[in-house]
């Protein structure tokens, strides 16, 4: 159930995302809504829109020196403002990747069943829910319709 932005055209939507078309550039509106396993539940968390909106920002900021990003302004219609941000159009390059902190859901699943998660092996003995390091993961969603 996308968000209706008075005026302007919906350009893709996504589980947790819209986004629209401002002008030559783009509006990327986060929701409230929640997704677990490509399913998105009947009850969202308030305010997680403008929580992931400064997770964005954060990280935008943060990686800014390393690689030119999408993100131009904060400067967004008023009834979104505070979970959305105007960004340049680019061409979308189809990854997603999971960053697991704790050893917990499908990675423990796997674990349990091989050893290993993504085909990284973790030592044996690792108990559910315990920060062996970090990892980055592939996704499994493979392509995409939406942000």
């Amino acid at each position: 159930m996308p968000t209706a932005i008075a005026d302007l055209k919906l350009h893709s939507t996504g589980k947790v995302r819209e986004i629209y078309e401002l002008e030559d550039d783009l509006l990327m509106v986060a929701s409230d809504r929640i997704s677990a396993y490509d399913v998105i539940m009947p009850n969202p968390i308030p305010d997680k829109g403008r929580v992931l909106t400064q997770m964005s920002l954060f990280w935008f900021d943060s990686t800014a020196h390393l690689c030119p990003n999408q993100f131009i302004s904060e400067e967004v219609p008023d009834e979104v403002a505070g979970r959305a941000i105007r960004v340049r159009r680019l061409e979308m390059y189809p990854i997603e990747c999971v960053v697991r902190g704790y050893l917990s859901g499908s990675g423990w699943r796997e674990y349990l069943q091989t050893g290993s998660v993504c085909g990284i092996e973790l030592p044996a003995g690792l108990r559910e829910s315990e920060p062996p390091r970090t990892h980055l993961h592939p996704g499994h969603q493979g392509r995409r319709r939406g942000p």
